[in-house]
C-alpha cells in the first residue's frame, strides 16, 4: 500500500496565509494555489474592488478567502491587515510578501531620490515591517513560513532596471537574515526569484517584441513564464514538504541565470 505521507505534507488545511499584491499576476496565482491546497487566504491589494473581485471568483470555487485592501507602504494599514487576519482566523502561519513597484525604467543617474525611496519603501521595507508584525503569531504556533518574492534581477541587473534590482537583492538578504534569526522559533524564510513572467507588472518588457525576443533567445526554455508557474513553488515552501528549507533562493527563470 502506498504511504501518502509525502502527499499529506503538501496539505495546507488549517493554515492561514496572507498574500500581498494578490489582486492580479503572481500574487493572485499564489493565493489561489495556497487556497486550493486548503489554506485560508487573506488577499491584499491597494484597491478594495480589486481584491473583492479576486475573492468573489475564488469563493465561487469553494475557496476560503478574505479580501482586505492594504497599501503596503502604509504601516498603519499593515497593522490593520494583521489585526483583521487575527480577528477573522485567529492565526497567521504563512506570509507571502509579493507586493512590489517599479515606476522607473532608465539609468541610475536619472533616478530621483523620491523614486528611490518609493521603491525601497514598497519592495523592501514593507516586507520587513509586515514580517515583523506577523512574527508574534507565528511564534505562538511554533512554526511559520515567510516567502519573499524577489527576482532574478536581484542576481543579475538588466539595463534600465538597476534600482529595482537593488531592492530585489536587498530582499534576498532580508530573507537570509530572517531565516538565521527566526529558525529558533520554528519560522522559516525563503525567497522565490522569478524570471520574466507574463503579468501586467512586466508588460513594458514583453509588449516590446525586440526586448521579448532578446530575453527568450537567451534562456534555455525559450519562453517567458505564466503566473501559475510560480504557485506550485509557493505551495511547496508554505507546506511541510519544505520543512528543512530556510534561507534559500528558489529561482523559476527558465534557465535565465545559467544562460
Amino acid at each position: 500500500m502506498i504511504n501518502p505521507r509525502i502527499k499529506q505534507s503538501l496539505d495546507l488545511t488549517g493554515k492561514v496565509a496572507i498574500v500581498t499584491g494578490a489582486s492580479r499576476g503572481i500574487g493572485e496565482s499564489i493565493a489561489r494555489g495556497l487556497a486550493e491546497f486548503g489554506a485560508k487566504v487573506v488577499i491584499t491589494g491597494r484597491k478594495q474592488e480589486g481584491v473583492d473581485d479576486v475573492a468573489h471568483r475564488f469563493k465561487k470555487d469553494g475557496l476560503d478567502v478574505l479580501p482586505v485592501a492594504c497599501h503596503s507602504g502604509d504601516e498603519n494599514q499593515l497593522q490593520k491587515l494583521v489585526s483583521d487576519t487575527k480577528s477573522q482566523y485567529g492565526a497567521i502561519h504563512i506570509l507571502v510578501n509579493n507586493a512590489a513597484t517599479n515606476p522607473f525604467y532608465g539609468p541610475i543617474e536619472d533616478m530621483t531620490g523620491d523614486l528611490f525611496d518609493k521603491l525601497m519603501q514598497i519592495n523592501v521595507k514593507a516586507a520587513f515591517k509586515l514580517s515583523n508584525l506577523c512574527l508574534p503569531l507565528m511564534k505562538v504556533s511554533g512554526s511559520g513560513s515567510v516567502i519573499n518574492i524577489s527576482s532574478v534581477e536581484g542576481f543579475r541587473p538588466s539595463p534600465g532596471l538597476s534600482i529595482y534590482s537593488i531592492t530585489k537583492a536587498a530582499l534576498i538578504m532580508l530573507t537570509r537574515s530572517q531565516a538565521k534569526e527566526w529558525g529558533v522559533y520554528g519560522v522559516r524564510a525563503n525567497t522565490i526569484c522569478p524570471g520574466l513572467v507574463q503579468t501586467k507588472f512586466s508588460a513594458a518588457l514583453w509588449n516590446n517584441k525586440d526586448i521579448l525576443d532578446h530575453w527568450t533567445a537567451n534562456i534555455p526554455l525559450k519562453r517567458m513564464a505564466h503566473p501559475d508557474e510560480m504557485a506550485g513553488l509557493a505551495v511547496f515552501l508554505a507546506s511541510d514538504a519544505s520543512a528543512y528549507c530556510t534561507g534559500q533562493e528558489f529561482t523559476a527563470d527558465g534557465g535565465y541565470l545559467i544562460s
